[in-house]
């Protein structure tokens, strides 16, 4: 297993927001606006040793373009999960909104591969998946694979966003994306476009240990009409 030593610089404090300034103007697009929490890391980041990891660059992730109108679809949205009794915390933070890194903000599924699914009620176009499954110390989610439908079981019509599971220990197909470690900005995914109802999030354990966490959701698109 080949070793990485990583480094996490946290670049700003408190809320933040991405800013537009350094996008490149686009018709019909401007820049997402994400609130971000507050950055939790405190001392010396850990080293962490995965065989997929994307390269560390320490710098915050930068503007990401949506068409105009785009609004956060999955606030309060009703969420599901594979494991029906939670270690820790509710199924319903995954979209309430609240994102801090503390204890009581995040909630802790079983080990092995778990998966949370968004309903946002009618199928829309969706512009962008933001992910924080937990965000007070450096780790790196295995198996991350996230998936948008408009079947409520994903049987039928499924499109894979993203997918990091290299050597398809989750059985839903080897992808080909990067571990990524967690940080107080999120994990975008680009849905391009897509038009679903559901959005599926699987994850199977972490670095630190082998349950599965989610701070929150986020589904950015344009409303159905």
């Amino acid at each position: 297993m080949k070793k990485l030593m990583c480094g996490i610089a946290i670049l700003g404090l408190g809320l933040a927001v991405l800013a537009p300034a350094a996008a490149a103007q686009e018709p019909g697009k401007e820049v997402l606006k994400i609130q971000l929490p507050k950055p939790m890391f405190i001392g010396t980041p850990k080293n962490i040793r995965t065989p997929n990891l994307e390269a560390v660059t320490g710098r915050p992730r930068g503007p990401f373009m949506v068409p105009v109108g785009t609004v956060l679809l999955s606030a309060g949205k009703p969420v599901t999960a594979s494991d029906k009794e939670p270690v820790i915390g509710e199924i319903s933070y995954v979209t309430d909104g609240k994102k801090s890194g503390e204890d009581g903000y995040y909630v802790e599924l079983g080990p092995m591969t778990q998966w949370v699914q968004v309903d946002l009620g009618k199928p829309q176009e969706l512009a962008a998946i933001v992910c924080w499954h937990y965000h007070s110390q450096a780790r790196v989610y295995r198996d991350v694979i996230v998936q948008v439908s408009n079947d409520k079981d994903f049987i039928s019509g499924v499109t894979t966003v993203f997918n990091n599971d290299h050597d398809n220990s989750s059985g839903l197909g080897a992808g080909k994306d990067k571990e990524y470690i967690e940080t107080f900005d999120g994990k975008l995914f680009d849905p391009k476009g897509v038009k679903a109802r559901y959005v599926r999030l699987y994850s199977a354990g972490n670095t630190s240990n082998d349950m599965n966490h989610y701070v929150e959701v986020e589904v950015y698109g344009l409303p159905a009409k």
